[in-house]
């Protein structure tokens, strides 16, 4: 298997560490700048390449963009046209999913949106747990997931690239990213509420804090708390259970149950280290399976619109300061 990467940046570099911890040393890459195409074929030996001209051919299995969202469609496209399989880095706006839904339709081309939080070991256990309604139903949830943006490339300076775009920026991204384990375990709301602005003092034009309420046909009601303020990152969440409380804190290394009649358990995480590529390696792998027709990829190009259009009507009813329903 022959993999082409085009996006040099953290995650372009971090899918390069990934595919070697796989054992595919055959990775080309290419980034309209031509420093950061030099640095990873210094840093990680990869085939540098330097114009897309001519290169999607035999030589070329799959092909991850690992690009900022807005230019996702443009060499997803360039792929599926070319007949290779392609996964896609987390979106945060759905234009031209509607165009890969058209080609996946028609081809055994594997499409796979990222969905890399369902590949996390304590996300796949509350998954496990609710499902088997070990402690009841899920009667609320609240889940905070907070990050300094300055920290997230302390090596750039944030104002100079994408996650301070108002269209695309880091907290619409953080928002769809965690939207997409959230709705795994949940489903999809009927109805959103949400308020959004900007509270702090970052010097950008985003808004850089999210409150959302999401109302479930089920009854269940969660509360979605997404910033970029947060100077110690973290995730914490708790669902509400009719028997008991499922909490999951990042930095624990744990999920734990409590029960009803008093008693608890804790749950320990597959990666101690949560500053490690554990899931994202599981991710790549469930990719490259996906293409080798073992196992199919698990999250689409529809339950990927699904989650985008949720984001949208998160956004609608933050900006009209109103309930959205969910269509």
């Amino acid at each position: 298997m022959k993999a082409l990467i085009i996006g040099l940046g953290s995650m372009g570099k971090r899918r390069i560490r990934n595919l070697h911890a796989l054992g595919y040393e055959d990775v080309k890459a290419y980034d309209p700048r031509e420093d950061r195409v030099r640095e990873a074929h210094t840093k990680y030996g990869i085939k540098p390449i330097f114009s897309l001209e001519g290169v999607i051919d035999d030589s070329v299995d799959m092909v991850i963009v690992s690009t900022p969202p807005d230019h996702h469609l443009e060499y997803a496209l360039m792929a599926v046209e070319a007949g290779k399989h392609v996964f896609i880095e987390a979106s945060a706006i759905d234009d031209g999913l509607d165009q890969l839904l058209q080609v996946q339709s028609k081809s055994p081309i594997v499409i796979a949106p990222s969905s890399t939080m369902r590949f996390h070991p304590a996300v796949k256990t509350i998954k496990s747990l609710v499902d088997a309604k070990e402690i009841g139903a899920v009667l609320a949830f609240s889940h905070h997931f907070g990050q300094y943006l300055p920290k997230w490339h302390p090596y750039e300076d944030y104002r100079t690239f994408y996650v301070s775009d108002p269209i695309v920026g880091a907290t619409i991204e953080l928002v769809a990213f965690e939207l997409v384990w959230l709705t795994w375990i949940c489903g999809t709301p009927s109805k959103v509420a949400a308020m959004k602005g900007k509270f702090g003092t970052l010097d950008n034009k985003i808004d850089d804090l999210y409150q959302i309420i999401m109302q479930f046909d089920n009854r269940c009601i969660g509360h979605l708390q997404v910033d970029i303020l947060q100077r110690i990152g973290n995730r914490i969440t708790k669902f509400l259970c009719s028997e008991g409380n499922i909490t999951w804190d990042w930095d624990s290394h744990y999920v734990t149950v409590d029960y009803a009649d008093g008693t608890s358990k804790q749950i320990e995480n597959t990666y101690t280290d949560n500053s490690a590529e554990g899931f994202y390696i599981d991710e790549m792998a469930a990719f490259i399976s996906a293409v080798q027709g073992k196992v199919p990829w698990g999250y689409s190009i529809n339950d990927d619109r699904v989650n985008l259009s949720l984001l949208s009507n998160i956004q609608r009813s933050a900006n009209t300061n109103r309930h959205v329903e969910c269509t």
